[in-house]
């Protein structure tokens, strides 16, 4: 099963969980999509490399930075993190 389709997704960050919805479409290796979450809602271009997808994403809530997304879907079920100024934080999600 490939990574496209609907997820829902949660973040451990220092702000506490943060929860959002995910929705990726691949083609070759590129990945796009949206994710909206309390925080706002983001589109998203980037790669895929099989069920791996990495992307960036400028953020201005709850402050202005620039993340990294890196996600690996393994059926239904996905795991990544989130790389921030102030550090690393795991991500997990499941199929919608």
């Amino acid at each position: 099963m490939s990574i496209d389709g609907n997820w829902n997704i949660e973040t451990n960050t220092p702000l506490g969980v943060q929860k959002a919805t995910l929705s990726l479409k691949s083609d070759g290796g590129k990945i796009t999509g949206t994710t909206a979450g309390a925080q706002g809602s983001l589109s998203i271009e980037g790669t895929v490399s099989g069920n791996t997808a990495k992307w960036p994403a400028k953020v201005t809530s709850p402050m202005p930075m620039d993340l990294e997304f890196t996600v690996t879907a393994d059926g239904d079920n996905m795991t990544g993190e989130v790389k921030s100024p102030f550090g690393n934080f795991p991500l997990k999600g499941t199929r919608a």
